[in-house]
């Protein structure tokens, strides 16, 4: 998609806490692994890379759930919609569950990962696969080809 329609804002289910996205996706995923089908209570959680800077929470305070480890999963405190993750050590990114904004169908998963965990059933349509994780070193590759694919 070659126009992001930026800045796109978007909230939890109940509208408490609300956000802005300002930058592109670097990237979209869905992951099939066991801890997203349960947080997500989903056969698997989408997600898009935002870059941090294109990122910003305009109103209320998510709070820390999940796990509660140096990876931290944001939720409304009132609803509890899992809204973004911030990764361990990659704080140029926060990993945002595009459901939360509007227009959440532009955000269709380019990869998708953990399907050595996948249900049976699951199907995401996207281009590229793996059983765990990409490695490390295919994640630059990967984000030149989704901007193609993206359209910017």
């Amino acid at each position: 998609m070659s126009d992001w329609k930026l800045p796109r804002d978007g909230s939890c289910r109940c509208g408490r806490v609300r956000i802005r996205v300002s930058a592109a996706p670097l990237v979209t995923m869905a992951c099939h692994c066991t801890g997203c089908q349960r947080m997500s209570s989903s056969a698997f959680s989408l997600s898009a890379a935002i870059p941090a800077e294109g990122f910003a929470v305009t109103a209320g305070e998510p709070v820390v759930g999940g796990l509660h480890g140096a990876t931290r999963h944001y939720f409304c405190p009132h609803c509890m919609t899992w809204m973004f993750t911030r990764p361990e050590g990659m704080d140029w990114f926060v990993n945002l569950r595009p459901t939360m904004l509007e227009g959440a169908a532009d955000f269709a998963p380019f990869i998708e990962t953990w399907t050595g965990e996948k249900l049976d059933f699951a199907q995401t349509g996207a281009v590229h696969s793996y059983e765990t994780l990409p490695p490390m070193e295919a994640y630059e590759g990967l984000m030149r080809e989704y901007a193609a694919w993206a359209g910017r």
